[in-house]
């Protein structure tokens, strides 16, 4: 991994041993997009004030409906999310943490039979190994072997964004989703700035624009992603502003699906979901993306896409969809022009 490795030492050296604690991050980046779940909340309450402090995530990329499921958390730091994951899957699912930081790992581990213990747990339901995301073949992480996948802004510190996107897809499972918060930029960013070691921590110089993202996701067989959530970054320290220059960045939280029927426009089958309103913390209501809210009992018109997102996942049993795709009514009628869902406003294949 050649001149990767070089970018990735600089990238443990920031995280390791420059940052203390996320106060002393010099710009908003690492400061979450989204309001934290009251149940979340009370799980992060039971977290040692060691694994919190030396938090840098973007968003809060908590999945629902994970009882059981196995999780993985691509740079899992010290461990905030991948804790939090663990008390939510239980005793009978499994929460395996990657990161290339022995610094982080370190209180991750020592905290591990602790968090177990005050889970209820016999023994602990979390593996932390460490390794690169752009390798997670020789981590031993097999082909379809993973529920979901969540990371929090870790991806943009990654040299080969391909590589990282192509071993989520190998080891998700069929139906399985990614679900992850990350920096993105409106425009694609100079590749000189990826040699600044601050631009670079501050997961501004390794910025995903969307739009490449996107189509990155569609070679690789994802067709459609959806944003769930996000937040304009403003860039308060004047030396770290006048590098940027006009470069404007956000902080969104996206999930994606590993399902093979997914195409990439939303179209029409006269399709119509039902929200059974059955998911764990999510009884009048379930969320899908930031233009798909679903309320209990309340039939609901939908694309084949979305349809395919709620019956071939594990949202499955939580919805009932009448209609299939005997039938085509060509695109399905999105106010596409009013869903600004992109950076710069581009929109994902996604009504």
């Amino acid at each position: 991994m050649g001149t990767a490795l070089s970018s990735q030492e600089h990238i443990r050296e920031y995280y390791g041993e420059i940052l203390s604690s996320s106060d002393d991050l010099k710009t908003d980046t690492c400061c979450p997009a989204d309001a934290i779940p009251q149940h979340v909340r009370d799980i992060l309450s039971q977290l040692d004030d060691e694994i919190l402090e030396r938090s840098y995530g973007c968003g809060s990329p908590i999945p629902v409906a994970i009882e059981g499921c196995t999780i993985l958390d691509l740079g899992c730091g010290t461990g905030r999310d991948a804790f939090t994951c663990s008390k939510l899957v239980g005793v009978t699912g499994h929460v395996i943490g990657v990161d290339m930081t022995t610094v982080q790992l370190d209180v991750a581990r020592r905290h591990n039979d602790a968090q177990a213990r005050k889970f209820g747990f016999s023994k602990p339901n979390t593996t932390f190994k460490q390794g690169y995301i752009e390798d997670l073949e020789a981590l031993s992480v097999p082909d379809a072997s993973v529920d979901v996948v969540i990371s929090n802004c870790v991806i943009n510190l990654s040299p080969d964004k391909n590589r990282v996107f192509s071993e989520i897809i190998r080891v998700l499972k069929p139906g399985g989703e990614l679900y992850f918060s990350d920096i993105f930029a409106d425009r694609r960013l100079p590749v000189a700035w990826r040699q600044d070691t601050v631009l670079t921590g501050e997961c501004l110089a390794g910025a995903m624009y969307f739009e490449d993202f996107r189509r990155m996701m569609g070679e690789l067989g994802v067709r459609d992603v959806r944003v769930v959530s996000q937040r304009a970054l403003v860039i308060g320290n004047r030396e770290i502003a006048a590098k940027v220059g006009q470069a404007s960045f956000a902080s969104y939280t996206i999930r994606a699906f590993k399902i093979d029927s997914l195409e990439d426009r939303c179209e029409d089958y006269g399709q119509v979901a039902y929200y059974l309103g059955t998911i764990p913390y999510a009884p009048q209501e379930f969320v899908l993306d930031d233009h798909h809210s679903f309320v209990t009992g309340k039939p609901t018109l939908v694309c084949g896409n979305t349809a395919a997102m709620l019956q071939k996942t594990r949202f499955g049993p939580h919805f009932r969809i009448v209609g299939d795709r005997q039938t085509h009514f060509g695109l399905f009628p999105c106010d596409s022009a009013d869903s600004q869902i992109g950076p710069g406003g581009s929109n994902s294949g996604c009504c």
